[in-house]
């Protein structure tokens, strides 16, 4: 996946990589990112919202505003603000197949 994110990392990349998947495709992020750092590193949106066509990229950043969560492709929903990366995720932009709506 092209890093096409709105985050662009500058410093402090001495920490262990971590791989994941977004959408399924490999990506990268370090130890010690949250999943919304993770995936703003390489797309520029982490979700559709739900009530219109605006893209959600987070916002309180603290886990109260509910603007992060998104899909795990096998493991149902998480709050990527307050969650961290963890080698392995799979991790998902749209709502996966069969969701509940």
């Amino acid at each position: 996946m092209r890093d096409t994110g709105r985050i662009v990392r500058l410093a402090e990349q001495g920490r262990p990589p971590v791989r994941f998947l977004l959408n399924g495709e490999a990506c990268e992020a370090l130890a010690g990112d949250t999943v919304l750092t993770a995936m703003l590193l390489h797309v520029p949106a982490l979700r559709q919202s739900e009530f219109g066509p605006e893209k959600r990229a987070g916002f309180c950043l603290m886990g109260a505003c509910q603007d992060c969560w998104v899909w795990q492709e096998d493991a149902g929903r998480l709050r990527a603000c307050t969650t961290l990366i963890a080698g392995g995720m799979k991790l998902l932009t749209a709502v996966p197949q069969g969701w509940p709506s």
